[in-house]
């Protein structure tokens, strides 16, 4: 630009200008487009990743799969692969946009302000060219005037008709005509000299030095578009190895998949723990006629061996829980006394024999056929399984699955506990500090609270002791149904009243039982006809205040801040009934504990 030096090349500078500052406006509004395009691509992405995303109400819910775990994985490295894609228009707005917005502002100012002083210089140039016009004209007017008066004097002094005044008018005329065209010339001569300094100050100075501030602005321009096309790629750049991250993280996340891992938790997740069906026996209904065995049949100690077996089998058969449908219910043969006496002979004939008297007949009877008689409770329970079932105690699970989940709220119930403890302790510790120092705060104030946190506690401990005595029977179900499962011995079924703890009833097959053999059962079935009685019902709990050794026959030992639970309450003697976690009953002293009933111990039965 520094050749150039014309005038008619101002309006061209001009216009250059104002085309560096459109482009860059342009570029502006292309970075801006292109922030959009990242915001709304990132906000489309974290919708995507929303939408898949499970939205977990429970723990139940949350993934366990190798392949759905990889896919949330994928899902949170797409999220923060949206994260950068933001951070890619966060910079580029701040970096290019935001720049090139300021800049494109100072750059109008600054051309504003250089094309004004141009103008100025060209307006300032102009006046003084018409001040040594002006002078020019003037002076040429004057040189005008004078010759006229010089041509007037000499014709006047040629003329001898002219008189003298006339002659001297006349030369008086040319002399002031002539000082003012001298005047003229040196106001003219000024004035041009004066214009030829300005106009060559104007043209080697002024302009191009406006031409030069027009040069170094619209360079620093195209420095600025450069930097901006050198951010515009560095914030894309930047983030390449966070997103490279993410992809690997992507690639980990497809090698984590795991299909024998995803199978085991699916046998897991549906294993029941019941056993398959057994095989359906062959009866032998032929074995009560009376005919003449040949050769070719079946001796009778087979019979009596197969009617054995069948009886075994068919109990074996009837506990067991089938796969498709209900599960068949074969009618066995009505024991009789027929049937129970039945003998043979070595030549295969069978006689009835009554070895056992009939009263010991029906006594046997009445003690086997006891545990066939569901008692009252076991009734009510049953009925109110039909009306609602149970379901704090999973019994309407199969074991695996009910031991699984026992096991997940005893680990629940052990972390509350353990949080209310650490509650209790702090407590205890801010009470002694404002014992003492009383001016921290009262004592008081911090026992509503430490009472609450202990009921909190003691009743999170029933809840898992009870939560551990399902637990504990659902194992041994488990332990003897696999004990049963390999056992020779048993040819006998007894059913038992299927109770669970908490009194709830359970059609579960597992609950029927298996007595030892007949011969040796008729003492124990006796006894447990007294010993089936359950305990008493846990009306509260209490805990002890003062330690009790307990020494006196029906009492019981206890230490300070042990808790125990109270099946009987203070009859106006001083006693209370209590009973450990064991099973371990006795009385304590009333004074001695810190009593908490149950408001609804009427009608809550707990079994400890």
């Amino acid at each position: 630009m520094e050749e150039i030096r014309c005038e008619d090349q101002f309006d061209s500078l001009d216009k250059h200008t104002q085309w560096g500052i459109d482009f860059l406006e342009r570029y502006a509004k292309f970075v801006k487009e292109r922030i959009e395009i990242e915001q709304n691509y990132a906000k489309q992405l974290r919708n995507l990743v929303k939408k898949y995303c499970p939205k977990r109400s429970s723990k139940d819910e949350e993934p366990r799969f190798t392949s759905c775990i990889a896919f949330f994985n994928i899902l949170n490295e797409l999220n923060d692969y949206a994260g950068q894609r933001e951070v890619v228009a966060e910079e580029m707005a701040h970096r290019v946009y935001g720049e090139l917005m300021r800049y494109a502002h100072d750059l109008k100012t600054e051309r504003k302000m250089h094309l004004q002083e141009g103008r100025k210089a060209q307006q300032y140039l102009d006046m003084c060219w018409k001040q040594m016009d002006n002078s020019k004209k003037k002076f040429e007017r004057e040189c005008r005037e004078a010759e006229k008066a010089q041509q007037s004097y000499e014709r006047l002094d040629n003329d001898t008709n002219a008189t003298k005044a006339d002659v001297e008018k006349a030369k008086h005329q040319l002399n002031l005509r002539t000082h003012m065209a001298d005047e003229n010339k040196n106001e003219y001569a000024a004035q041009l000299q004066n214009f030829n300094g300005e106009q060559h100050k104007h043209f080697y100075v002024v302009i191009p030095q406006i031409y030069k501030q027009l040069q170094e602005m619209d360079e620093r321009r195209t420095i600025k578009l450069s930097e901006c096309y050198r951010g515009f790629a560095d914030s894309e750049r930047k983030v390449i190895p966070i997103i490279s991250k993410c992809l690997e993280g992507m690639i980990l996340a497809a090698k984590s998949v795991d299909e024998r891992r995803d199978s085991q938790m699916v046998v897991d997740s549906f294993k029941s723990g019941f056993e398959p069906p057994g095989d359906f026996p062959f009866e032998d209904y032929s074995q009560h006629i009376y005919r003449t065995i040949s050769d070719g049949t079946i001796s009778t100690s087979k019979q009596e061996g197969g009617k054995m077996d069948a009886k075994t089998t068919v109990g074996k058969a009837k506990g067991k829980l089938w796969l498709f449908g209900k599960k068949p219910k074969p009618q066995s043969p009505p024991l009789t006394p027929t049937s129970l006496f039945t003998s043979s002979t070595p030549n295969g004939s069978q006689f009835l024999t009554f070895s056992i008297e009939p009263v010991h007949y029906c006594m046997n009877e009445i003690k086997t056929g006891k545990p066939r008689i569901p008692s009252f409770r076991s009734l009510k329970r049953g009925w109110s399984v039909k009306m609602g079932p149970a379901l704090e105690d999973f019994s309407h699970l199969p074991p695996e699955q009910r031991r699984k989940k026992l096991q997940q709220r005893i680990d629940e119930l052990n972390r509350e506990l353990h949080k209310e403890s650490d509650q209790r302790d702090a407590l205890n510790k801010m009470k002694d500090v404002y014992e003492k120092n009383p001016q921290m705060g009262d004592p008081g104030s911090l026992q509503p609270k430490l009472a609450e946190t202990m009921n909190t506690i003691d009743r999170l401990r029933m809840e898992i002791h009870k939560n551990e005595a399902w637990l504990s029977e659902v194992e041994g179900k488990t332990g003897g149904r696999g004990d049963r499962r390999h056992s020779s011995d048993i040819n006998h079924l007894v059913t038992q009243g299927r109770e669970s703890p908490e009194g709830s009833y359970t059609d579960d097959a597992n609950q029927e039982v298996r007595g030892p053999p007949q011969q040796h059962a008729h003492h124990n079935e006796f006894d447990d006809e007294f010993e089936d009685d359950d305990p008493l019902p846990a009306i509260g709990h209490c805990k002890a205040i003062y330690p009790f050794d307990g020494h006196n026959e029906g009492t019981l030992a206890m230490k300070e801040g042990e808790v125990l639970y109270i099946i009987e309450e203070d009859k106006g003697d001083g006693w209370t009934r209590a009973r450990r976690q064991n099973g371990e009953e006795g009385y304590v002293p009333t004074s001695y504990i810190d009593v908490t009933l149950e408001k609804n111990s009427k009608g809550a039965v707990t079994y400890i």
